[in-house]
């Protein structure tokens, strides 16, 4: 994420903090529950603005985030499993000790249904203060987190759908998987037409995830998988064919006046034709899909998510064993279990550092796994019924994730370095 992303990110936290807490807080609760409805002959869908934004707006989100994750495991970062053991393993650590911290302060009742709420990170917030230090520390620790948030999300995901789903349709999540069937099979067929993937993924796999009860932005990381991530003409080849329709463009006979002639514009159709073909699909959609998502997707999740009404004795609501359960275990909860985990994995030489990166900005990293967020007032918002519960949970959320972010940010400050600038 750009910075500029990162600026209207938390442009869009600040409005809706302060428009929850304004004399306008009825319009921004009465905004987010109007009802927006699509109709196509008789199938019709309607929900309120805020169910399209999280579960529809933000299948493109993990769309996104599934297209680089699948570039890193072909040809970056994590193309070799023993890189992968490290971030995955550090993400099971990290939702693993949260909810088991949770349990510890919340044990009966309808308390204890809040485990999943400390489990997740907010991988927008934590990349985006990741992103602040920019070239200050290296890419592997950008990717490391990348791997682990998207790793968390899948986790919390899989959560979501076993643990608070309320109605399940199992016929529609089959549909699900046959619709994802059909675009493994484009891969395989060589379909390379952004349209065909698009029109599957969301008007089949997202769809039939939408009806069945599970969370649907898993559609988005389903779809990213499904989507080819190599070239159709190798270097060479391209090189051969781009030098020979270049010869060709030189020697075509000119059209008088301000056009080019037929020829001229079929030799360019095929430069064209040429120049996709020596593209992947893969890199291509998360190209035309960042600007959206980092200036669209994102802000309107935080403005519909971050709007906190606070009200109360707000020492009295971080006391509560909910309260304490939440912030704990994403202060803490989270830093242990990822910076745990990642020690056992490489004392056990089952895993290795990346390169460049120290354990210092490990444990920095560890901390900003805590950000938990927009994600984690989500999971609140099925995990209780109780409003006061739901309160208390989004103070806690609020203020953790807060604490966990600076204490990150000082840890890596500590721990970056100035690039090199050249002489």
């Amino acid at each position: 994420m750009s910075n500029s992303g990162i600026v209207v990110l938390f442009i869009a936290v600040v409005v809706a903090m302060v428009w929850a807490n304004s004399p306008w807080q009825e319009f921004y609760r009465a905004l987010m529950q109007t009802e927006i409805t699509f109709t196509l002959g008789s199938y019709e869908i309607s929900e309120p603005v805020l169910r399209w934004i999280n579960d529809g707006l933000m299948a493109l989100f993990f769309l996104q985030i599934g297209l680089e994750l699948k570039k890193e495991i072909m040809g970056g970062k994590l193309s070799s499993p023993k890189n992968a053991v490290l971030p995955i393993g550090a993400a099971i650590g990290g939702m693993a000790f949260p909810a088991l911290i949770y349990f510890l302060f919340n044990t009966t009742g309808e308390a204890s249904q809040g485990w999943g709420i400390p489990m997740a990170t907010d991988i927008a917030f934590s990349l985006g203060v990741l992103a602040l230090f920019g070239k200050r520390l290296p890419t592997a620790l950008r990717v490391f987190l990348v791997t682990l948030a998207v790793v968390d999300d899948l986790g919390v995901v899989l959560v979501i759908a076993v643990f608070y789903t309320s109605e399940f349709s199992g016929m529609n999540l089959l549909h699900a998987f046959l619709f994802f069937g059909v675009l493994i099979i484009g891969n395989y067929a060589g379909i390379r037409k952004a349209w065909f993937y698009a029109i599957i993924g969301i008007g089949g796999v997202w769809l039939a995830f939408f009806f069945s009860g599970v969370h649907p932005t898993i559609a988005g990381i389903l779809t990213a998988i499904a989507i080819p991530g190599r070239v159709k003409i190798k270097k060479d080849t391209f090189l051969v064919r781009l030098n020979t329709l270049h010869t060709k463009f030189l020697k075509a006979k000119p059209k008088e006046g301000a056009l080019i002639s037929e020829e001229q514009l079929e030799i360019l159709e095929g430069i064209k034709t040429a120049s996709s073909e020596a593209q992947t699909p893969l890199q291509k959609i998360e190209k035309a899909l960042d600007p959206f998502v980092t200036f669209v997707v994102l802000p309107l999740f935080a403005l519909a998510n971050a709007g906190i009404f606070l009200h109360g004795d707000l020492i009295k609501v971080l006391l509560n064993p909910i309260s304490l359960g939440i912030g704990i275990g994403l202060v803490f909860g989270k830093f242990v279990g990822i910076v745990a985990v990642s020690r056992l994995l490489v004392a056990l030489e089952l895993a290795k550092l990346p390169d460049r990166v120290t354990w210092s900005q490990i444990y920095g990293v560890g901390f900003l796994g805590g950000i938990g967020f927009t994600m984690s007032i989500f999971i609140n918002e099925l995990a209780f019924n109780n409003e006061v519960f739901i309160y208390t949970a989004k103070v806690s959320i609020l203020f953790a994730s807060l604490i966990a972010g600076i204490i990150g940010s000082v840890i890596l400050m500590k721990n970056s370095k100035e690039p090199r600038k050249l002489k």
